[in-house]
């Protein structure tokens, strides 16, 4: 059977896309993750020396947990199989239960509605805001009852939660603050580390986050009471949701690194935005939803994201009506990892498991709009943005083919 590609390739220019059989923009594909570096190698080949690979108890969770602790200025810090146990753990600290609300957008990583659900509480979905998706925090208060028991806060996607004031919020009304950090280790919000906010926070250390075991999460509290149920929770003989010596042992250096990585991802950010801008297109295809906290001083800011995901607002319009699934393959293709944005709660689980706080008109616009460049490019400082653009605007020369050209379902990743 002949491929209806080979067909095409002939009739294309020699400029064309990827999808349709050009040469791709990155030959090689996105930068692969986790990254091999003189120090993980160095641990891996110490671990098998020490035995310490395979031991209960050795030094390297030790020196994670007062790493953690000092960076994040947290008294306590569990260490756990990953970030969704890790929310899972600082909502059983929280006391959440049966009868419980927990507000958290409706705009948010799937687990955290789930969790809530786990143990018997309602989520209360609200709004994010219009300009970065984030939790929109004049949206919470209105959604608070004599019921919420607690607020859940994801800095995602590059973007930043104004933590200052819900911060302000719950502890007017009484109300515990779950930080998810899970996408945003090292960033700064007022001054403050990400994390640092909270009454509990979390961390993931999952295969694709920015400081990765493959596997693994921390929760991280200053208040005695909630470290001692997440304690007697999770110690049951031994732990059950362990993070093990050989993954503390690979953390400490990654997270050891992770300030010197986020100023070149942050430098690469700033070189994709300005580049954006400088099209001087009346209405460009791509936006970026941090653009609020992005600045070219060179003097040290009181907001600072961290770009696990750099996401942006997609408009079709620009690219001729080109969907949003076909772009992000188009991309994909070039070797740019771009994908779309989160489903919204309130778009993927029966009306009757929460309770909307309030219109969610823009959460369903971040739902259908949003896409995603996952992060491992942002450190090729030298070449990402001229990649990153390069794809772009050759997507955009041939939109019009993209849209015209028969291709494998969409639903199918490349």
């Amino acid at each position: 059977m002949i491929c209806p590609l080979t067909v095409l390739r002939p009739l294309m220019p020699t400029d064309s896309p990827a999808l349709l059989g050009g040469v791709p923009v990155r030959p090689e594909g996105p930068p692969v993750w986790p990254r091999r570096t003189p120090e993980t190698d160095a641990v891996l080949l110490a671990l098998r020396e020490s035995g310490d690979w395979g031991r209960y108890h050795g030094p390297h969770t030790g020196a994670l947990i007062a790493s953690l602790s000092q960076d994040l200025q947290r008294d306590h810090v569990q260490l756990c199989a990953s970030g969704t146990a890790a929310v899972e753990l600082a909502l059983r600290g929280l006391s959440v239960g049966p009868g419980d609300e927990v507000i958290l957008s409706a705009y948010d990583f799937k687990a955290n509605f789930t969790n809530v659900v786990l143990l018997g509480a309602t989520p209360v979905l609200v709004d994010c805001r219009s300009d970065d998706a984030q939790l929109d925090v004049s949206a919470v208060e209105a959604a608070c009852t004599a019921k919420t028991k607690a607020i859940i806060a994801s800095h995602l996607q590059g973007g930043l939660v104004d933590m200052l004031a819900l911060r302000e919020i719950a502890d007017r009304r009484g109300i515990a603050l779950l930080e998810d950090v899970c996408q945003s280790p090292g960033a700064v919000i007022a001054g403050r580390p990400a994390g640092a906010w909270g009454d509990v926070a979390t961390l993931s250390f999952g295969g694709s986050k920015l400081v990765t075991a493959g596997r693994g999460g921390a929760v991280l509290t200053s208040r005695p009471e909630i470290a001692q149920r997440i304690k007697l929770y999770h110690q049951r003989g031994n732990e059950a949701y362990p993070l093990s010596e050989m993954q503390a042992a690979l953390l400490l250096p990654q997270w050891k690194q992770l300030k010197h990585d986020h100023a070149t991802r942050t430098k690469a950010v700033l070189e994709i935005s300005s580049q954006l801008a400088r099209e001087q297109q009346t209405s460009p295809p791509l936006a970026p939803l941090c653009r609020s906290h992005l600045t070219t001083d060179s003097a040290p800011t009181q907001n600072a994201p961290a770009f696990y995901k750099l996401a942006f607002w997609y408009d079709n319009a620009a690219l001729e009506g080109l969907p949003r699934d076909r772009f992000c393959r188009a991309m994909r293709a070039e070797g740019i990892a771009i994908d779309p944005g989160f489903a919204g709660l309130h778009l993927i689980h029966a009306r009757s498991r929460f309770r909307a706080g309030g219109p969610l008109a823009h959460a369903t616009q971040a739902c259908s709009r949003i896409v995603m460049l996952h992060h491992p490019l942002l450190l090729e400082a030298e070449t990402a943005a001229r990649d990153f653009q390069s794809a772009l605007d050759k997507i955009t020369r041939h939109a019009r083919m993209l849209i015209d050209t028969a291709l494998p379902s969409d639903t199918t990743q490349d």
